[in-house]
C-alpha cells in the first residue's frame, strides 16, 4: 500500500481524479461526428455533455456521506465497477437518446472518484499542506486534457467515435486494479451519527452556514463554470466555425489545456509563501483576463483558433492557481466529515456546470461571441469572489 506524503500516491489520487474529465475530452472531438451518425442537432448532442455532468453532480451528492460511515475504498471500487460496465454499454449505442442515457449513468458510477479522492486528501492532510498537495495533483491531473483530446481525435479518425468509449473503459479497469492493489483506507473512524437522509441534510446544512465555506464554494462554482463552457462549446466552435479537422481540434484543445498545469505548479509554489487566500486572488486575475480578452477578440472578429486558445489558456492557468485551494479552504473546517463536504461541493461545482453548458448548446450559432461572453463573466465573478474573501480575512 502507497504511504502519504509519496509521489506515488499523489498520482494516483490525480489518477482518479482524471478520470471523470477525461471520460469527456475524449469524446470531445467526436461531438460533430456522433451528431451527424444519429442524426442529432447540436442540442442533441450536447445532452450527451449536460446529462452526464448534471449526473456526475447529483452521484457526488451521495458517496461522501456514505464513505463516512463505511470508508473510502469500498465505495470506490463500487463506483468504479458501474463506470467499468457502462463505458461498454455507450460504445455499442444505437441512437443519441441511448448514448444521453448511458452517458448518465456513467457519470453517477465515476462521480466517486473526485469526491473520495479530495477527502482522502483531508484525511491525510489539512490548510495550506492540502491546499499544496491538491495543486500537486492537479498538475499531474493537467496531463490529462492535453493528451486525451489529441487521443480522442486520432481514435475518432481511426476507428470512429465508439473508440473513444472503448479506451474509456480501458481507463475504469486500470483504475479498478490500481485501487485494488495499492490505495490504503485512509478514513480514521466512522462517522458517529446514523447515516440517513435526515443527517446528511443537516449536515450540508451545516456546511453552508458556514462562510468560508460559501464564498469558496462560489469561488470553485464560477471558474469552473468557465471550463465547462470551453468544454461544451469549443468543438463546434473551433470545428464547425473555424474549420479545424477533428485532430486539429484535439491539438488546439489541448494548447490551451496547457495553462492549467501551469497554473497548479505556480499554485504548489506560491501557496506556501502566500497562504490559499492570496493565491486565489492571484488566480482570480488571471481568469478575469483571459475571459475579457476572449471576449475582445471575438467581439472584433478574430479568424484565427489562436485568439480564442491564447486567452483560454490565460483563463485556465488562473484555475490551476484558484480552484484547488478554494476546495482546500472549503474542507479544511471538517475534518470528520470530509466526505460529506466534499459530495456538496462537487455537487454545486458540477451542477454550476451542467447548468451553463445547457446554456452554451442553446447559445451556440454563427458566432464565438456566446461562448466567450460566458467565459468572461465566470472569470470576472470569480475574482470578485476572491477579492470578497481576501478582503474578509481568516473565518
Amino acid at each position: 500500500m502507497l504511504r502519504p506524503d509519496t509521489l506515488a500516491l499523489t498520482a494516483l489520487l490525480a489518477l482518479l481524479t482524471a478520470v471523470g474529465p477525461m471520460s469527456v475530452d475524449l469524446y470531445l472531438p467526436s461531438l460533430p461526428e456522433i451528431g451527424r451518425v444519429f442524426g442529432a442537432s447540436v442540442p442533441q448532442v450536447q445532452l450527451t455533455l449536460s446529462g452526464y455532468l448534471f449526473c456526475f453532480a447529483v452521484g457526488q451528492i451521495v458517496y461522501g456521506p456514505i464513505s463516512d460511515h463505511v470508508g473510502r475504498k469500498p465505495v470506490l471500487l463500487a463506483a468504479l465497477a458501474l463506470y467499468l460496465a457502462v463505458c461498454f454499454g455507450c460504445a455499442f449505442a444505437a441512437s443519441i437518446e441511448m448514448l444521453v442515457a448511458l452517458r448518465c449513468l456513467q457519470a453517477l458510477g465515476v462521480a466517486a472518484a473526485p469526491v473520495l479522492a479530495r477527502a482522502i486528501v483531508r484525511d491525510l492532510y489539512q490548510g495550506v499542506r492540502a491546499g499544496r498537495e491538491l495543486a500537486r495533483m492537479g498538475s499531474i491531473t493537467a496531463l490529462a486534457p492535453v493528451v486525451a483530446p489529441s487521443l480522442g481525435g486520432v481514435l475518432q479518425a481511426t476507428f470512429g467515435w465508439r473508440a473513444s468509449f472503448l479506451a474509456m473503459a480501458v481507463l475504469g479497469l486500470g483504475a479498478i486494479v490500481l485501487v485494488t492493489r495499492l490505495l490504503p483506507e485512509t478514513m480514521k473512524q466512522p462517522a458517529k451519527a446514523p447515516i440517513s437522509l435526515a443527517s446528511i441534510a443537516g449536515s450540508y446544512g451545516t456546511f453552508l452556514r458556514h462562510r468560508s465555506y460559501r464564498i469558496y464554494l462560489a469561488i470553485v462554482a464560477a471558474s469552473y463554470g468557465g471550463l465547462f463552457a470551453w468544454i461544451s462549446g469549443s468543438s463546434f466552435v473551433l470545428q464547425d466555425l473555424y474549420g479545424l479537422s477533428a485532430l486539429l481540434f484535439g491539438l488546439v484543445f489541448a494548447a490551451a489545456t496547457l495553462g492549467y498545469g501551469v497554473g497548479t505548479l505556480l499554485a504548489a509554489r506560491l501557496v506556501v509563501r502566500l497562504g490559499i487566500d492570496r493565491t486565489i486572488v492571484c488566480g482570480g486575475c488571471a481568469l478575469a483576463a483571459g475571459g475579457v480578452a476572449m471576449l475582445a477578440a471575438a467581439a472584433i472578429g478574430a479568424t484565427s483558433p489562436l485568439a480564442l486558445a491564447l486567452p483560454m489558456a490565460l483563463y485556465l492557468c488562473g484555475l490551476g492557481l484558484a480552484m484547488p485551494q478554494a476546495m482546500a479552504g472549503a474542507l479544511t473546517p471538517f475534518p470528520e466529515r470530509a466526505g460529506a463536504a466534499s459530495s456538496l461541493l462537487g455537487f454545486l461545482q458540477q451542477t454550476v456546470g451542467s447548468s451553463i453548458g445547457i446554456v452554451v448548446g442553446q447559445t451556440l450559432g454563427a458566432s464565438a461571441l456566446p461562448l466567450a461572453a460566458i467565459i468572461a463573466a465566470m472569470g470576472s465573478l470569480a475574482l470578485a469572489l476572491a477579492l470578497v474573501k481576501r478582503a474578509m480575512g481568516p473565518s
